[in-house]
Parts: structure tokens; sequence; C-alpha cells
């Protein structure tokens, strides 16, 4: 068999990066994870190729090579992986189609020829067989949860690893919360699955052995789901392993917020690395937060557990939402003040949206508030159902909320608030690469000289270089991704994207 493993196009995101890629010439930000992975589940003896739209071209000679085009894609890739589909159809190459996207929405897809239809370390060796046969099942897809213990390290010799900022790992499936307006519990489910500690380390010793990153993300739905086995086996090994190797990289991930509650799993993820976590703290009100289930940032102080983890040492990553039936008239000014005090640069700001099969998704069907699809697009203005509060009022609000935070002088004023409350842990000092002086010639001159606002991110040049001279990498790159997240709203309010 011939495969072609085809990852879609994001277009312009909070998270693509696109604009700040540019300063430290890489092509995407992160690899296809799931695609890499699905290639080892494959048979050794196939070939196979692998085309990710974010980083490369997908030719028709690619595709008529194939004897399958195997295709994942999250919601926010929809429109790319239509498109992608509809070529392999005008070129006669079957399609098998899994992910996210084709979970949830798979009867937008009539002519897709195959769907695996949840995980695949399962589904992926039955859809194999059928294939070695000649024929198979439209469908393939279990009630079951597999072992992720039976998954494979992805095939990274598959991908010019040099072309992404940060390469990828997955130690766990599922998150123990059920939030009302996430499809984690949905897809992955409420029970945490772990991969043995082996594994992991096996996972961490491949990426080192490329030599071609500095950072790895673990992409978990939630890092910390299962604290027990994470602080008696998992992160023991991890810092073994990282001591051993001179902290090749360090490592970022997603927590919920109960972090802040253990200090032990706090130092113990610092010196295994972790210098970033992104964290659900979607809103200041309370009654916003039980509305939607988020029942563990309740009866807490958010920013109080914001700074204890800068204090520690940890970049605070936020994601907020506006939108909830139980937000008072004031919440975009509250969400502002939050975000401005608690010093969370990297602020994801969206509108709240349905996504299918939710909770929140089935609860506005039967109110009779639904509109259409979610876009999987966190940031942009899009919204998929009636909202309580006046549809003028939330988008101009909201609006309001990303023009103040990702103004020059409000977005560099947080950099520096979060800098006076962090206190990184010393590593090994890293060697200064060709790469990252012309990062810094590149932001000297776009944020500098180019772009509006420049004085702010001179005076954040000096102050760092005065009063933290350790930071400024961490000041330079921060300052880097708001150049991106300004161009990502100067494309919203042009009423488009790239």
């Amino acid at each position: 068999m011939r495969i072609l493993l085809v990852y879609p196009r994001y277009p312009d995101t909070f998270w693509s990066f696109r604009h700040a890629l540019k300063f430290i010439a890489k092509k995407a930000a992160y690899p296809p994870l799931g695609l890499l992975t699905v290639a080892s589940l494959l048979p050794p003896q196939w070939e196979k190729k692998v085309v990710d739209l974010n980083a490369d071209e997908l030719h028709d000679e690619d595709i008529a090579w194939a004897d399958y085009v195997f295709i994942s894609a999250m919601d926010v890739q929809r429109g790319s992986a239509h498109d992608v589909v509809r070529r392999c159809r005008e070129l006669g190459t079957k399609v098998v189609a899994g992910g996210p996207l084709f979970t949830t929405g798979h009867e937008e897809f009539p002519d897709v020829d195959y769907f695996v239809l949840g995980e695949g370390e399962d589904l992926v060796p039955r859809l194999v067989a059928d294939l070695e046969m000649g024929g198979g099942n439209r469908f393939y897809q279990s009630n079951e949860k597999p072992d992720v213990r039976k998954s494979p390290i992805p095939a990274w010799e598959l991908i010019d690893t040099r072309k992404y900022a940060s390469l990828s790992i997955q130690y766990s499936r599922g998150c123990p919360f059920d939030c009302e307006f996430c499809d984690i519990v949905l897809l992955n489910g409420r029970v945490p699955r772990t991969k043995d500690v082996t594994q992991l380390i096996g996972e961490l010793e491949a990426i080192y052995r490329l030599g071609t990153c500095n950072t790895v993300f673990i992409v978990d739905d939630n890092f910390i789901g299962n604290k027990k086995k994470l602080k008696a086996e998992v992160l023991p090994a991890v810092i073994d392993w990282m001591k051993r190797r001179d902290y090749p990289f360090t490592l970022f991930t997603q927590a919920s917020i109960g972090i802040a509650d253990d200090e032990e799993l706090i130092r113990m993820m610092i010196d295994a690395g972790f210098d970033r976590v992104f964290i659900g703290i979607e809103t200041p009100n309370e009654e916003s937060l039980g509305e939607c289930g988020k029942h563990q940032n309740t009866r807490r102080d958010l920013m109080a557990c914001v700074r204890k983890l800068q204090n520690r040492g940890l970049e605070v990553q936020g994601g907020f939402i506006v939108g909830f039936d139980s937000d008072p008239s004031n919440i975009f000014e509250r969400q502002i003040s939050f975000i401005q005090q608690s010093g969370i640069v990297t602020a994801m700001v969206g509108l709240l949206n349905a996504p299918r099969g939710t909770k929140l998704y089935k609860r506005l069907k039967d109110e009779n508030r639904l509109i259409r699809d979610a876009s999987g697009d966190n940031t942009d203005f899009s919204i998929n159902f009636i909202p309580r509060m006046s549809r003028e009022s939330l988008v101009g609000g909201y609006k309001n909320v990303l023009t103040s935070i990702y103004s020059p002088r409000n977005y560099y004023a947080r950099i520096r608030t979060f800098l006076r409350e962090h206190r990184p842990v010393a590593r090994r000092r890293r060697s200064l690469r060709r790469s990252h002086i012309e990062a810094l010639v590149k932001s000297f001159w776009y944020l500098g000289v180019v772009e509006g606002g420049r004085m702010y991110y001179w005076r954040l040049v000096t102050s760092t270089l005065l009063r933290r001279p350790r930071s400024f990498p961490l000041a330079i790159t921060l300052a880097v991704y708001g150049y991106h997240y300004r161009k990502l709203l100067d494309g919203y309010a042009r009423g488009g994207r790239n």
C-alpha cells in the first residue's frame, strides 16, 4: 500500500502564531502529532508520506501516487479539509478520515470513503485488515476507549521537524472535569488514561535524538488529571531524564487551576523542566463559572492562584470566555481588569460557542437557540447560538476586550507586570545561535521601527536589560507574540482571515 497522510491548513488563528513564526523562520507552530501516530500504527511495509499543509504544499502528483489518502483535522480546519477531500475525489484516490472534525461532523463529508470515528489504537488495525483484503466498512467506531499504552512513538522520520517551532508529546487523554462548553469528555472521556513511564521517556528520547527543538508541548487535555501517578512515577522519571540529558529543552502543557493547590506538584514540574502552563480561567464571574460547570474554578482567589504559579517560575497562559447567560453587563471591563492585573500575557479571550455534541450544544438545542455549527476558532467574532445579552452588546464588548488587551500600551504593560511576578528557575545557559540574533534584529525592526506603539517596545527592552537581564529572551518572545495577536485582530477587523 502507498499511503499519503494529509494535515489540512489552519486559518490564521490565535494559536497558529503565523505572524510570529517569521521571526524565527519556522513554517508552523506544532507538527501533526495525531497523523504521525496513525502513521506508526500502519504496517511498516506500507509506503507512507506526510504532507502538512501548514508547512508544505500538496501536489496532485502526491494524491495520484497514493492508494489511500488519510486525513485528520479539527473543526477550525474544516475549509481546508473540504478542499483536500474534493481534490482526492477529482483525482480518483480514496479517502480515510478521522480526528475531531470527522468524529462529530462526518455527515458533511459525503465524498469520504472510510471514517475512523474515535481514537485510532483499536480502530486503525481493523481498518488495515479490511483494506488489505480489498475493501472495508464505511465507519469504524467503538464505544470503548483504547488503552493508550498501545500507542506507538510517532513517525517523526516522515516530516522535517526543523520546520516547527515546537514538537509534541501526548502522555494522557481525558479530563476528570465536565465543563458544559468543552468537547474533551465527548472525545476522550472523563477518566484520564495515561501512558507508561517508559513510553513517555521513550518519546522524550526520540525527540532528543532529532536534535531540532528547544521546546516540547505535552498536549494533554489536563496534564494533572491523575496527580497521584504523576507525582509518584512520571515526574520523578522525567526529572531524572532531564538531569542526565542536561535539560535539552523546556516543557509546557495544559492543566486545571488546581495545580496551584499543590506545592509539591509545582516544584516537581519546575524540576522536570516545565516553564509554561495553559489554564482555563474562563471568567472572574462566579455565577458564570457555576453555569458552565467549571466548579474547580469557583470559591477560590483566581488572581492569587495565577500569581503563585508565576512566583514559582511558571508562565501562566490563560483562556477566557465571554457570552455566558450569567454574564453581567460589566463583564467586559472585569475581564480586562483581571487580565491586566494578573499579568497573563498570553490571554486567549473568545466568544462562547457550543461545539457539536457538548452539553451546552444539547441544552441550547432544547432551548431552540442554536444557529449553526461552531467555527472551531477560539477568537473570531462568530457565535453559533442566540445569547441572552443582545448580540450587538456582546460582540461590541468582546471587540473592546480584544482591542484593549492587545493594544501596545496594555500588552507591554502586562509583560512588565508578569516579569515582576515571575521567578524563573536557573537552568544551564543556552548557546546563542544565529537564529536567535536574527529574531532579535527582526523584532527591533518590526516592533521597534515599523509598528505603531514602538515606544512601549523600547521601554520594555531597556527596562528588562537594566533590571531583569536573565528575562530578556522571554520578554522579546512575548513581545513577538503580541505582534501576532495584533495582526490577527487587524485581519478580523478587515473582515477576513488568511
